[in-house]
C-alpha cells in the first residue's frame, strides 16, 4: 500500500470516527435536555401537587368529622404536634393570617356559618338513615326514589350520597329561590358529582367553584379555601354565584354563560348542555321544570 493510499484510509477512518462522536454528542444532549425540563417541571409542579393532595386530606378530615376536634380524627396522633396546630375545618396550615381562626369561629356560629353547619347536620343525617323520601312536603316520595335512581344509575354515586345531595340542593335552592333540578343539572356537567374534581385553571368541587377568586365566600361561611372541596359549603357558594349570576344577566341562559365565565356572545355550548342535563332529570324524576 502506497503512501498516498494509507493517508486517504486514514483519513476516512478519522472522518468516520469524528461522524460517529459527533452522533453520540448529539443523542446525549438531547437525553440531557430532555432531563432537565422533566427536573424543571417536577420543580414546578410537585408543590402544586403537594398543596392540592393537602386540601384534599383536610377537607376530607373534616367532611368525617365536622363537629368534631380534627385531632380526634383516625389517623390524626401521627401528625407532628408542631403542625396539629393548623388542622380544623376548612385551613391549611400557613393559608391564613393571623386573627382569622377567631373569626372563622365566630362566622361559624352566626349567620350564614350557622345555616351551613345546620345544613352539613342534615346532610350526614340523610347519609347515615338513607330514607326513602324526603322531608319535603313538595316532592313525592316516587318522585325523590325515581330521581335518586337516576342520579345513583348515570353518575355511579352511592344511593345515601345522591339521596343527601338531593335534600341539600332541594332545600338550599328553595330558599334561594333557584331551581333545583337546574342545580342538580350544573353539578352533573361541572363535575359529574366528583366533590374532588379539579379543572385546569382551578375550579373546584362539586360545582367547580374558581376557590381563589370566591375565597371571601367560603370565609364569610367560617371556612378557609379546603372548603371547595368539602360538598355542602362549595355547593351553598356555586348557588350563591349562580344565582348573582342570573340575577345580574336577567335569564338563566345568560346567567350560566356568566357561571361559565364566557365574556363574548358564546359560552361553547355550556348552556345548552346544562339545560338539555336539566330536562332529562325532570323527565326521570317526574318533577316540572321551574319557569325561567
Amino acid at each position: 500500500m502506497s503512501d498516498t493510499q494509507f493517508d486517504s484510509l486514514l483519513r476516512r477512518w478519522a472522518r468516520g470516527l469524528v461522524s460517529q462522536l459527533g452522533e453520540v454528542v448529539h443523542v446525549s444532549a438531547i437525553y440531557l435536555g430532555i432531563a432537565v425540563l422533566v427536573a424543571l417541571m417536577a420543580v414546578l409542579v410537585l408543590p402544586s401537587v403537594q398543596d392540592q393532595a393537602r386540601q384534599a386530606y383536610v377537607a376530607t378530615l373534616y367532611a368525617l368529622h365536622p363537629d368534631g376536634d380534627q385531632r380526634s380524627a383516625p389517623g390524626a396522633s401521627t401528625v407532628p404536634a408542631e403542625e396539629e396546630e393548623g388542622l380544623r375545618p376548612g385551613t391549611v396550615p400557613g393559608s391564613e393570617p393571623p386573627g382569622m381562626e377567631q373569626l372563622f369561629a365566630e362566622r361559624r356560629h352566626s349567620g350564614p356559618g350557622a345555616r351551613l353547619e345546620a345544613l352539613q347536620r342534615q346532610f350526614d343525617q340523610m347519609l347515615l338513615d338513607n330514607p326513602d323520601r324526603l322531608p319535603l312536603a313538595d316532592i313525592s316520595p316516587a318522585q325523590f326514589q325515581a330521581l335518586r335512581s337516576y342520579l345513583t344509575r348515570k353518575y355511579r354515586i352511592a344511593q345515601n350520597v345522591a339521596g343527601a345531595l338531593i335534600y341539600v340542593v332541594f332545600k338550599e335552592g328553595r330558599e334561594r329561590g333557584m331551581d333545583p333540578q337546574l342545580l342538580l343539572a350544573v353539578i352533573a356537567i361541572e363535575s359529574r358529582y366528583n366533590p374532588f374534581a379539579e379543572s385546569h385553571v382551578g375550579a373546584q368541587g362539586l360545582m367547580q367553584v374558581m376557590t381563589r377568586v370566591h375565597r371571601d365566600k367560603f370565609e364569610a361561611l367560617g371556612r378557609g379555601p379546603a372548603a371547595a372541596l368539602d360538598p355542602i359549603p362549595n355547593v351553598m357558594v356555586g348557588m350563591q354565584i349562580l344565582s348573582d349570576c342570573i340575577n345580574r344577566r336577567g335569564s338563566v341562559q345568560r346567567g350560566l354563560a356568566c357561571y361559565v365565565g364566557a365574556t363574548g356572545p358564546s359560552d361553547g355550548g355550556y348552556g345548552a348542555k346544562v339545560l338539555a342535563e336539566r330536562r332529562r332529570i325532570a323527565l326521570a324524576s317526574g318533577i316540572a321544570v321551574a319557569p325561567g
